[in-house]
């Protein structure tokens, strides 16, 4: 049944006609237990909002305790560019009483609590929003029958969903049976009993509650090519083929795992090879050693594994050997949080190793970059003859999202190594310019081949112990870097190109960044977002654009630490001594909410003296944006 309750938002009304309304996007939170498919579920209706040519993007937790345990799955899909999974939802589906609990909270006013009348009693008194009462679980059972029990609640509500929504129950039907399309016929047939139950279920007035998408205007709102559905995950793996890797090696751990099995299916495809060792420490020594013949090669791991790594990773350096080392950052220290965010792993990329190791650290802002960035550290570390680490992290390695099919046939690196001989002036190590190796198997035509070491070393390689060659060597390393810095583009910078307030982001905090200053301008704060994906080196220039607003906010999920900012903050103040720079930071294992974002510039506005332009009126409407 459905209450009487009337929507208070805009999310539930009619138009004036009575007849439901158009809507750009609706956020759609599933709340159970990682037993019971929701993730599924999610993935499903992401895919298929990629299949219909609408913008997604997703948000889950999943318990880190192998016996499972509660879990959500949010996606957002609409028609208009969606750069966040959304503060709030429109409708929240409880499977369990401690699911109605535990995220009644996360539901706007005036949304739809669509529950399993078998597990859940909401209380009586609570009239904020549209109550929907569903036996989830024996209706799946009557559908299923037999030993199926409840299993298939999850598309039982895929397919109430797909009714609510009036979704294409074609493409879904599609996507279910390629999901189960390799187990027996009868899972493949059970599930679409369920989801035919579930579109078949009488809804009463739940359909008007919500209405149809906007239909979607391809030629003004996309580039017209075609679109792919991924994870970030999946998508940096795919970006590390494009970008001619073609060697890897790892060891599992949550979330890089992955990555991993994704490079070991399809590396033989390609001609390569991915190995899973028998420990971190020899993960990224198989790398290595793939990388000396002449192939840029990649390991990963999270941040736990990444500290096992850092003394070969410090030989990497001091050999100036190209590698590609991904970070899929999680909530820490020690085990921590496994299947939870953060982007605490900043100082560890940067400074993990003993001695001076300069080295190149990336972040993706979105699942898309992520495909992008590693085409961007394979192009580094070849040129550069470096290691180079792509920070990702948790929240993106799972998001889905929908975006424009890269041209592969521009992309695709070949990845053949140089075995050309070497003529007599031949250095791996010179001083006036980059290092380029010789791969094994190159000829060397002075027949004094060079020799490959973590110890200090002259122009051919061979161990030095001289205090004037480990000098100019250690400028040699570090300056490189600065080459590559001094090279970079300037970072996006959207919005007002000077005022009150610059909100700075980097990694996975680039869309919500992004709307909330959207919202910021809306109440009449000249604002600016500047967002960072080269992290060390950072390009040239920032000083002048940090110098035209009063406030330099930075927004990154890590803690303030000892000194009252976060670890991206507290380099950008060492760096340009500018007291302006302050910070937004959180370490709840959550991405950033829009809302925490704009609540956190208006504090640090409200704490600075700034000139008249920022008036009574534009603090009054960002307390409301709140």
């Amino acid at each position: 049944m459905v209450s009487p309750n009337t929507p208070e938002t805009p999310g539930g009304a009619k138009s004036a006609s009575g007849a439901p309304r158009s809507i750009n996007d609706v956020v759609i939170r599933l709340a159970g237990n990682s037993q019971d498919g929701i993730q599924a579920v999610g993935g499903f209706l992401a895919r298929l909002a990629g299949r219909s040519d609408q913008d997604v993007m997703t948000y889950m937790t999943i318990p880190a305790t192998i016996s499972g345990g509660p879990s959500i799955f949010q996606v957002r899909m609409g028609n208009g560019e969606i750069l966040s999974a959304g503060d709030r939802a429109d409708m929240l589906v409880a499977f369990y009483q401690h699911s109605y609990e535990s995220h009644i909270g996360s539901l706007r006013p005036g949304g739809v609590l669509l529950y399993d009348s078998d597990h859940v009693t909401p209380k009586a008194d609570d009239n904020r929003f549209t109550n929907v009462a569903c036996p989830m679980t024996s209706a799946t059972v009557e559908a299923v029958g037999g030993t199926a029990k409840d299993k298939g609640k999850n598309i039982f509500i895929l397919g109430l969903l797909a009714r609510v929504f009036d979704l294409d129950v074609q493409k879904l039907a599609a996507l279910i049976k390629e999901r189960f399309g390799g187990k027996s016929e009868d899972i493949v047939r059970n599930a679409m009993l369920a989801f035919d139950a579930g579109y078949a279920w009488p809804q009463n007035n739940l359909r008007d509650l919500f209405f149809r998408f906007e239909a979607v205007d391809r030629a003004a709102n996309a580039s017209g090519r075609p679109q792919v559905t991924l994870d970030g995950n999946t998508a940096l793996a795919y970006g590390l083929l494009a970008g001619g890797v073609r060697h890897g090696a790892g060891y599992p751990i949550t979330p890089w795992s992955s990555i991993m099995e994704t490079l070991r299916t399809e590396l033989p495809k390609y001609g390569g090879v991915f190995v899973q060792c028998e420990d971190e420490i020899a993960s990224i020594s198989t790398a290595i050693g793939f990388s000396y013949t002449g192939q840029l090669a990649i390991t990963g791991s999270s941040g736990p594994g990444l500290s096992l790594k850092m003394e070969a990773l410090g030989w990497a350096t001091m050999a100036e050997m190209p590698l590609i080392v991904v970070n899929v950052q999680r909530g820490g220290p020690s085990t921590g949080m496994p299947t939870n965010v953060e982007q605490s792993d900043l100082m560890q990329a940067i400074y993990g190793s003993h001695g001076d190791t300069p080295r190149v650290v990336l972040a993706p802002k979105n699942v898309e970059d992520c495909f992008y960035i590693a085409l961007e550290a394979a192009r580094i570390a070849r040129e550069y003859s470096t290691p180079v680490i792509i920070l990702t992290d948790q929240g993106l390695s799972s998001r889905i999202e929908v975006f424009d099919e890269p041209d592969l046939a521009k992309l695709m690196v070949d990845p053949k190594p140089d075995l050309s001989p070497r003529g007599t002036d031949f250095k791996p190590y010179p001083l006036d310019r980059h290092t380029r190796h010789a791969p094994a198997g190159a000829k060397i035509e002075t027949g004094k081949y060079p020799t490959v070491t973590g110890l200090e070393h002259d122009e051919l390689g061979h161990p030095s112990g001289s205090p004037v060659m480990h000098q100019k060597m250690t400028i040699k390393r570090r300056d490189k870097i600065k080459a590559l810095g001094a090279s970079l583009p300037p970072p996006e910078l959207t919005g007002d190109s000077g005022g009150e307030v610059l909100l700075v982001t980097w990694g996975s905090a680039w869309g919500p960044g992004r709307e909330a200053i959207g919202r910021v301008r809306t109440a009449g704060v000249k604002a600016g977002h500047l967002h960072l994906r080269h992290l060390h080196p950072m390009p040239n220039g920032l000083e002048e654009t940090f110098k035209r607003y009063h406030r330099v906010v930075v927004a990154e999920l890590n803690d303030e630490g000892l000194y009252g900012y976060g670890q991206f903050a507290m380099m950008l103040r060492a760096r340009y001594a500018n007291p302006s720079i302050v910070s937004i930071t959180k370490t709840d294992g959550l991405t950033f909410k829009v809302g925490e974002i704009v609540t956190g510039i208006s504090v640090h506005l409200e704490s600075k003296n700034i000139d008249s332009s920022f008036g009574a009126a534009a603090q009054s409407n960002l307390a409301a944006a709140r």
